[in-house]
């Protein structure tokens, strides 16, 4: 019998079988998550001298039995030790986690399954063959995100599994709110703020930061500031995060900018009304797509519906100026 592997888009993509066409490498990360996968490339990257090779592959592509089946013995077979991210628990990559499960201990893999929604859940711990006190570690470091928590997170696998890793140095993790300027992360109060250039303020998303994934947001800086302005940064878990918005509206008061540029989702109207306007100035809305470049480029309409909603029609409800 032959299989034909075909590309799908629509809804019902994970019930399409893909090969995802990768090599063996010593590790792999496999997660729902595309900022997990930022996060781990940018942390092997950053230490690759001191790391074994590594693969990295969405569970999305991983859902068609034939898909699996395909992903263990091109790739899985050939790994030491592997990690996964579940959201939702086994049920939502049963066949997956099987089979995986069933790999490990044929061939004396380290196989660490953490859950991806902050609770525990010993069925996870059940399916790895790592120490629970192992497996905390791992589940600390990715949930402190980020790229030198990820590094540190594949130094972790690497030594489970019997390979050299160097140590990794700065370990910390992301603050729930804080200020971005320069590249940099730090507080709001460390702006430099004594330039004479009018300054725009930038919102973004946290996760932007712990995906290690900020390169729009850093080109959307520069392009400012290549005309005249001076960029300063705030991000926040959502602009409806209790323990972001009285915050947020305190900075963007104090900083006092010419324009913001709002580049999170959604409506952020409370009854203490639109966080972003406390500084009586323009509210400019971007969009950062969830379709990839080729899908953009071929599409006549460029943005999703899913991102027309949450990007578009919900802020202008606020007022922003998309």
């Amino acid at each position: 019998m032959h299989v034909i592997f075909r590309e799908s888009h629509g809804l019902e993509e994970a019930a399409t079988p893909t090969d995802l066409g990768q090599s063996p490498a010593d590790l792999v990360v496999l997660s729902f998550s595309d900022s997990d996968l930022g996060a781990f490339a940018a942390g092997w990257q950053a230490g690759r001298d001191r790391l074994p090779t590594l693969r990295l592959a969405n569970l999305a592509a991983l859902k068609h039995p034939l898909s699996v089946d395909t992903y263990i013995d091109a790739t899985l077979s050939g790994a030491k030790g592997v990690l996964v991210r579940l959201i939702g628990g086994a049920a939502y990559w049963e066949y997956g986690l099987a089979q995986l499960t069933r790999l490990v201990r044929e061939k004396g893999l380290a196989l660490a399954v953490l859950p991806a929604d902050g609770r525990p859940d010993p069925a996870l711990d059940a399916a790895s063959t790592l120490p629970v006190s192992t497996l905390r570690r791992l589940q600390h470091l990715c949930e402190m995100g980020g790229a030198v928590a990820a590094q540190a997170a594949l130094q972790q696998m690497a030594l489970a599994s019997g390979l050299y890793a160097g140590p990794v140095r700065g370990v910390r993790g992301v603050p729930p709110v804080g200020g971005w300027q320069g590249g940099q992360v730090m507080c709001p109060a460390g702006f430099a703020l004594g330039s004479a250039r009018p300054r725009i303020l930038l919102t973004f998303y946290r996760s932007y930061l712990t995906a290690a994934d900020l390169d729009p947001v850093a080109a959307l800086a520069e392009a400012f500031e290549a005309r005249g302005y001076d960029v300063l940064g705030l991000h926040v878990p959502s602009l409806k995060a209790p323990e972001a918005r009285g915050w947020l509206a305190r900075w963007v008061r104090a900083l006092a900018p010419r324009a913001v540029v709002n580049a999170t989702a959604f409506s952020a109207q409370g009854e203490d009304g639109a966080v972003l306007e406390g500084a009586g100035v323009p509210v400019f809305q971007v969009a950062l797509a969830t379709n990839d470049r080729a899908r953009w480029e071929g599409a006549e309409r460029g943005l999703s519906p899913a991102d027309l909603a949450m990007h578009v029609v919900l802020p202008e409800v606020d007022g922003r100026i998309f």
